[in-house]
């Protein structure tokens, strides 16, 4: 029974063989070694039920009910009775039969409730099974009532292990009404208690964590859980569950993009349910790797779809219906609407999406926006495109919607991928309409503020704080802090970097829902821009198909500029990074100096040719703002001739920059220098004349604590330190400092961010871009929270180019030069070794 409970009914069945032939014969058995092979029997059938066949658990739940009515009248064969229906009633919810496992619960259940003293375990236990019953028959009322009551029962009878089960059950009740905070906050509780109580059930929370990261779209958060929890749930040899967690993580490869591993697993996900008899979890697997081929399909717009895959998802969704799987009913046919207008047959497509359910409370937020893309589609193949942008406009309102209820900033961001090809049709449409009659340069400018950035909208509310976090990111600061320590000893670090790491994943799950982000401000208007704009010009990118192009925003005109190719500008951005990595050492040889700046000074060129030089003939001496895509996040805009002493400015979207450019706060200057920082870069007293009464925060005294403090409430805070960008997890970002770093997440939550903000620190102005130009980082979580400018570098830098940038810098901004002028004089001197850039609002 310990093996089933820890989800290892390979190891149960065993022992419970064994039991049955230490029992022997059943002719010569009394009453009390009856009772026993009873019980036996009856955990022999639901570990037979998952890991042989349904077919073999009724058989010995038939056995164990023969050997029950042997027994003599009395407590224990009533007792046993209630036992055997009970547990016919989960094999039967494991095949699906949920109305006939209903009626037994229905019938067992009152009787046990009058007896909970005596019968505690076993109603508890059964109060929950009928709760996830009830979750599967969207029924989340008598869900969340079941499961309360089982709480309150398991708590004061002390039932421990399963009062995490119910926790985790609040979860996917949670995450069926679409509250993914609520339900990764009761995941974690429950995992907390099984850490402590039995691991067994953990890997199992960490499947259905995934499942709630992949609807807010973080594909490679739940892809971490899934390749943890896969490996354990075999060694238990759980394998329904091995193949449902295939399942899960076939979809977090679809959204990665990764359709061979997504095939491969759905495909292996769909082999193991058949074996098992489990005909409804083989068709969902099956449906899984049908999308993958759809997805493949689609993302290759010069290509026609064959009529094969349409037609099989057509006929999968005909037997999904028979199981009563509404929800995935409607994704294959939806996406067999997708492919039916790719191949231009318009009317079966309409007569398909005529047949999908309208969604419900407990419609995924994925499966909507599918709808809304597939209405779109066909407006657009109908020749209907105010129609096709009204679907548009509908769905990103909805999701907008979703995107309020999130917890952490990660989730915030996440949700953006659902929306994203929505956004991306829309923003066809428009562009096709600009380029075609000239006009419509401010409705394109409008949709792109609805598409991109979303998560700098939010007014950051008051941080919540959760001790439980606190202690994680303390224990992960003084590990860093050892790793850093031991590596200077020349010491072996790899079990600590593994410690760091997994406290790392699990801060992250708990930032998940510590307290909600922030308010959500509308998206500015584009009448809103201008007013704010003045004088300055913003200039708005976007990608399409293989061109880049601009929206131009110039003392109230809006007009539409095409750029240059998209993939050569990228890649030559990405060189001119990889140059400027090469020049920033202090001591280069003079030969390798000189080839490294005609190779940067060369790509320079180019890029002001293909982007900036067509934008830079009416810029005369005023401010330009640049709101990139994610690809061009990290380019050194000053490093471009046109540019070179031009004050530029860039921002997430104009939304963000309107923002940013309405804050206004006082408050001292801190001066701030982390350990280990070598030469006059590193020496922030020398900047105390510039600022004789800046607040000093360095040496020993330098810790994360009196930095984060310092930051609360300061007017421009300098911080000198060394830094690192996390891609992979990009609100851990830090700066290195005493005792250990201090964190991105740690200052997206400031009660009062400083206004400025200058990272005299290598590549902390990068940013990890995600699904709708969503830039996260250590100066973009400075953003998000409130500052209004951050001055950072894109790529390394030498000590002495830096010291001479900022020394240069702070003199400008002490006489009151804006930021982005003052740092574009700054770096005029030298642009390709002073990389840094001037985000948010200049």
């Amino acid at each position: 029974m310990a093996a089933a409970a820890d989800h290892g009914p390979g190891a149960a069945i065993k022992l419970l063989l064994r039991a049955l032939t230490c029992l022997g014969p059943v002719e010569a058995a009394g009453p009390d070694r009856l009772e026993i092979r009873a019980r036996v029997l009856i955990s022999l059938a639901a570990a037979e039920a998952e890991v042989l066949s349904q077919k073999d658990g009724f058989a010995r739940l038939d056995e164990a009910e023969r050997v029950r009515l042997s027994l003599p009248e009395g407590e224990i064969r009533r007792l046993l009775r209630f036992t055997v229906v009970l547990q016919r009633a989960v094999v039967l919810m494991r095949v699906w039969r949920l109305d006939e496992a209903l009626a037994l619960y229905d019938a067992v259940l009152p009787s046990l409730v009058d007896e909970v003293e005596d019968h505690s375990l076993l109603l508890t236990r059964n109060m929950m099974n009928r709760a996830w019953l009830h979750l599967q028959m969207t029924n989340p009322d008598g869900a969340y009532t079941d499961l309360m009551g089982a709480l309150d029962i398991a708590v004061e009878y002390g039932h421990r292990r399963l009062e995490g089960k119910i926790r985790h059950n609040l979860g996917d009740h949670a995450q069926l009404l679409g509250d993914i905070p609520e339900a990764l906050r009761h995941y974690e509780q429950a995992a907390s208690i099984f850490v402590t109580e039995g691991p067994g059930s953990l890997p199992l929370v960490r499947l259905d964590q995934a499942k709630a990261l992949l609807t807010a779209g973080l594909a490679e958060e739940a892809a971490r859980h899934l390749d943890e929890a896969i490996p354990e749930l075999r060694g238990n040899g759980a394998h329904h569950v091995v193949a449902e967690a295939e399942v899960a993580r076939a979809g977090a490869a679809i959204l990665e993009g990764d359709h061979v591993l997504a095939k491969k697993l759905a495909t292996s996900a769909r082999r193991s349910f058949l074996r098992r008899g489990n005909g409804r979890w083989a068709e969902i697997a099956e449906l899984t790797r049908l999308r993958a081929d759809a997805v493949k399909v689609l993302a290759d717009r010069e290509k026609k779809p064959s009529a094969k895959l349409p037609e099989r998802l057509a006929d999968l969704a005909i037997r999904l219906a028979e199981l009563g799987l509404r929800d995935e009913v409607g994704a294959a046919r939806m996406f067999a609407v997708r492919l039916l207008i790719r191949r231009d047959e318009t009317a079966a497509a309409q007569a398909l999406l005529a047949q999908v359910p309208k969604p419900r409370q407990t419609t995924p937020i994925d499966h909507r926006m599918l709808l809304r893309l597939c209405r779109a589609e066909l407006a657009v193949a109908s020749h209907r495109p105010r129609s096709a942008l009204a679907q548009a406009r509908a769905g990103l309102a909805e999701l907008g919607q979703i995107r309020d209820r999130m917890g952490g900033l990660d989730l915030v961001c996440g949700t953006a991928a659902h929306g994203e090809e929505l956004g991306k049709l829309a923003l066809t449409l428009v562009l096709k309409k600009a380029r075609r009659s000239g006009a419509g340069a401010k409705s394109l400018f409008a949709w792109l503020e609805r598409t991109r950035a979303q998560v700098y909208r939010y007014e950051p509310l008051p941080v919540i704080e959760d001790p439980a976090l606190a202690r994680h990111i303390n224990e992960m600061r003084h590990v860093q802090g050892t790793i850093q320590a031991r590596r200077l000893s020349g010491e072996p670090v790899g079990k600590l970097e593994e410690r760091y790491d997994r406290l790392q994943q699990e801060a992250t799950r708990l930032g998940w829902y510590t307290s909600q982000w922030g308010r959500p401000r509308p998206v500015s208007a584009p009448e809103e821009v201008v007013e704010q704009l003045g004088d300055r010009v913003l200039v708005s990118l976007m990608g399409y198909r293989d061109t880049l192009y601009a929206v131009v925003v110039d003392r109230g005109r809006f007009r539409l500029v095409k750029l240059g190719p998209l993939g050569e500008i990228v890649e030559t951005a990405r060189q001119l990074h990889a140059d400027l990595d090469a020049l920033a050492p202090d001591n280069l040889p003079a030969p390798l100096v000189e080839v490294v700046t005609g190779s940067a000074r060369r790509r320079a060129d180019k890029l002001d040719k293909l982007i900036s030089a067509s934008l830079a003939k009416t810029l005369e001496n005023r401010e330009l703002i640049i709101v990139p895509i994610g690809s061009l996040y990290a380019l050194p805009w000053g490093a471009l001739p046109s540019l070179h002493g031009h004050p530029v400015s860039i921002a997430p979207s104009a939304t963000a920059w309107v923002t940013a450019s309405g804050r206004r706060s006082e408050g001292p200057v801190l001066l701030a220098g982390g350990p280990g920082v070598p030469g006059s870069v590193g020496e922030v007293r020398n900047l105390r004349t510039v600022y004789p009464d800046a607040l000093l925060v360095d040496g020993k005294d330098a810790t994360s604590d009196a930095v984060l403090s310092a930051l609360d409430g300061s007017g421009m805070a300098h911080l000198v330190a060394h830094g690192a960008h996390e891609p992979a997890n990009a609100l851990f970002s830090r700066l290195e400092l005493v005792g250990g770093p201090l964190y991105a997440h740690e200052t997206a939550r400031l009660a009062k961010p400083p206004e400025r903000v200058v990272l005299a620190a290598c590549e902390l102005a990068m940013s990890h871009i995600r699904p709708g130009e969503e830039a996260l980082g250590f100066a973009g979580t400075l953003l998000a929270s409130g500052s209004r400018t951050v001055i950072g570098a894109i790529a390394r830098v030498g000590d002495k180019a830096a010291a001479d940038a900022m020394a240069d810098l702070h003199r400008r901004l002490s006489s009151g030069t804006a930021p982005a002028l003052a740092l574009a004089e700054a770096t005029a001197a030298d642009p390709l070794r002073r990389p840094f850039l001037c985000l948010g609002a200049g």
